[in-house]
């Protein structure tokens, strides 16, 4: 499995007014990424369907986009709770050591000592670090702080995780 090959930039929140605009909650840490996009795409099925951003406006926790073809209330409505996505091409590139979320997702993630704990499940934003959530086949699972004394190593290309078990003492669960 690779890297994804869009990611998701906003999330629809519902019609604003009456002439088909959309509030959208950003999923980026700086929501005025939206000035440097002409584009959105909306998922449908395995196919990404391009949307021209005509206007952006912005809020304190939120932008008011208007997308062709939405002229109305009701065409936006149908937008509701849909992901706004943007090609990986597209993406701004980040800080050493800092990854998308999307890209952790799905990793598998191991001890330094070899120990296999599962892959990520959800990655949790707690505004001092991220905590990767790590589910095993049983359903158990490990709450791991994405720190740089505890996260040791992250491979994207082989979808790996490495940490440091010495910093999650009595945090581990025992081996099987």
């Amino acid at each position: 499995m690779g890297l994804p090959e869009y990611l998701s930039v906003g999330y629809v929140l519902k019609p604003h007014g009456i002439k088909g605009e959309l509030k959208v909650e950003p999923l980026t840490d700086d929501m005025y990424r939206f000035d440097k996009l002409d584009w959105v795409f909306l998922k449908r099925g395995n196919e990404y369907k391009p949307l021209k951003i005509v206007s952006r406006k912005y809020g304190r926790n939120f932008v008011i986009l208007k997308l062709d073809g939405f002229e109305d209330r009701n065409q936006s409505e149908t937008l509701r709770n849909q992901y706004l996505w943007i090609p990986r091409e597209d993406v701004l590139s980040l800080p050493e050591d800092t990854y998308y979320i999307a890209d952790i997702i799905g990793c598998s993630v191991e001890t330094d000592d070899g120990r296999f704990l599962g892959h990520v499940h959800e990655v949790l934003q707690t505004g001092s670090n991220d905590v990767y959530i790590v589910r095993n086949e049983s359903g158990r699972e490990v709450l791991v702080p994405a720190l740089k004394k505890v996260v040791t190593e992250v491979d994207l290309v082989d979808r790996k995780i490495r940490i440091n078990a010495g910093e999650m003492e009595g945090l581990l669960p025992d081996e099987d």
